[in-house]
């Protein structure tokens, strides 16, 4: 077992709670992106014990980070969201350069990359323009609302594992975040269990797509993710803050970020 993958697990869990933020995204800042599609396909060829010793330290740090921090991030994005979100600016600022060195930017990378790259950071900034609502918590629960937590936990997965695209903020223009967030928390299993399923087949399909792509266009495939991590920036920007200080909380927090993302270069990159 690979239990280093546990605290990578906590960082990913704790940011598919924030709308705004992938797991996908932190995936490639910690340098694992590749690996982890990998893994995750892996799961159905003749080396599964190898790929489980990667895959399960970091779905128990996922999980764990879900139920333990949801509410703690939950406060935090609801008290102080500038600084939070330029916590998670700073740390894709600050990674942002260990990502063009693995992938070989500057030997590797033709004008048809930087293209593709330009491409993905205008798909995922024009997320920037929607302005999506939690939703009620659904309180009378049927066939057909288990039915639209099913493909809610698809489409949020599938969202999740594609760096840039938050699962969270797919789940807020669906109008099921604060039902979903709600039964974490209230550990209602029925509602956990039926989205839990959606969100493993879309794991799985979408890591298939994804590895098709690494595989066979590895250069131009990055150069799309690096684009769609850049375009995250404008999702989370949360705008300048509107007091002196919020003004100090969120360049702390900005330090912070970068500080982390120096931490994770040296250790993940190196």
């Amino acid at each position: 077992m690979e239990w280093k993958n546990f605290y990578r697990g906590l960082l990913m869990g704790a940011s598919d709670v924030i709308p705004g933020v992938s797991g996908g995204t932190i995936a490639v800042l910690l340098g694992i992106y590749d690996r982890l599609i990998a893994s995750i396909n892996g799961l159905f060829s003749k080396e599964w014990k190898r790929h489980l010793g990667f895959l399960i330290p970091l779905g128990l740090g996922v999980v764990t980070a879900i139920f333990l921090l949801a509410n703690a991030i939950e406060w935090l994005f609801e008290h102080y969201p500038g600084p939070t979100q330029f916590f998670f600016l700073g740390l894709i600022l600050g990674v942002l350069p260990y990502l063009f060195y693995k992938a070989e930017a500057k030997t590797n990378f033709k004008g048809k990359h930087y293209l593709l790259l330009i491409l993905g950071v205008a798909v995922v900034a024009s997320m920037a323009f929607f302005n999506p609502n939690e939703g009620d918590i659904m309180e009378n629960i049927t066939a057909t609302t288990y039915l639209l937590l099913f493909f809610s936990g698809f489409v949020g997965s599938s969202a999740m594992i594609i760096p840039g695209i938050s699962g969270s903020f797919m789940l807020l223009l669906m109008g099921v975040y604060a039902t979903i967030i709600s039964a974490i928390s209230n550990l209602q299993l029925d509602i956990i269990a039926v989205t839990g399923l959606g969100i493993a087949i879309g794991f799985i399909v979408m890591s298939k797509v994804i590895d098709f792509f690494l595989k066979n266009y590895y250069s131009g495939t990055f150069a799309v993710i690096i684009g769609m991590v850049i375009g995250s920036i404008f999702v989370v920007y949360p705008g300048f803050p509107a007091s002196t200080t919020m003004v100090l909380l969120s360049a702390v927090a900005f330090a912070a970020g970068l500080l982390v993302a120096y931490i994770l270069g040296r250790v993940e990159y190196k």
